[in-house]
This record gives structure tokens, sequence and C-alpha cells, in this order.
């Protein structure tokens, strides 16, 4: 099984960008993992917030395969603890499919998207840029494989 996060958009912070090269090295150890960055859209500011939707679907939608488990980061998606979070990484690990966690742009998913998901997760119910909760998800990943292993990084 392999975990991907699908982003739409470059990291523009160097720090930021910095912070998930590490963590990814670190998940390299425990889970094939994969950060595939989805180009920004050109002349968005030109684009109404549907259009970029749509725009920025099919290309998420062109980088997905049918095998793959889809579940979006979204403010309307379930909360977890940490805890709960790996025993629900570890179901879908058991699958043996493909997990797929993707960050959509700063409007959302388009309708497209939203048809194609298996599920939807919600880090907080705060509102975080779309850099920043890049970070927060993989951080999550390497916790939750931190806890499934019993090691000490998690402290509860």
């Amino acid at each position: 099984m392999r975990i991907t996060l699908l982003t739409v958009g470059k990291t523009t912070d160097p720090r930021l960008a910095s912070l998930i090269e590490d963590y990814r090295q670190r998940l390299t150890h425990y889970v094939p993992f994969e950060w595939v960055v989805l180009p920004d859209l050109k002349n968005a500011k030109a684009l109404s917030e549907e259009q970029v939707k749509a725009a920025e679907g099919e290309m998420i939608l062109r980088a997905l395969t049918p095998s793959m488990d889809v579940v979006l980061l979204d403010e309307h998606g379930k909360e977890m603890r940490s805890i709960e979070y790996a025993d629900w990484l570890q179901k879908k690990m058991s699958s043996g499919r493909d997990l797929t966690l993707i960050i959509g742009g700063p409007y959302g998913f388009s309708p497209a998207v939203y048809e194609r998901a298996n599920g939807k997760l919600s880090i907080s119910q705060m509102t975080f840029s779309h850099q920043m909760i890049r970070i927060m998800v993989i951080e999550q990943i390497y916790r939750a494989m931190t806890i499934l292993r019993g090691e000490p990084y998690h402290h509860e």
C-alpha cells in the first residue's frame, strides 16, 4: 500500500517546504509515501471561483487512478484525535488499496472531485492556509505511523 499526498500548487515558503521534506523522508521508513504537487493554474485571478475549482478538479481527476482510495482534506470532513487517525490509517493500510489524501486549492473542490472521493477528513474546525495544512497532514501521517509502532513520538 502506498500513501500519496496530492496538493494543488507549490509550497512557496521555503521553511514549510523544508519541514515537509523532513517528514517526507521520515515517512519512508514506515510506508511508501509520495507527495504529488499539481501546478498552479495560470491566470487564475482572471477566473471565477467556480472556474478555478473546475479547472483544478480536472487536474486532480487526471492524477487519480480507479484503484485509489481517495480522501479529501475538507472542512466538512470527519475530525479525529491522533490515536483515532492512526487506527483509521491502519484499517486503510489493511485494505491493500493505495490511499490518496488530497488538499485542494483555496476555494476547495469541484463537485466532480467530491463525487470521486471515498471520504473526507478535517484537520480542524479552524481555517489554515493551504501551505500550512500540508505540513500538518504529513506530520499526522508520521505521528500515526509512530503510534502504530509503539514508538515514543506521541504522548497521550
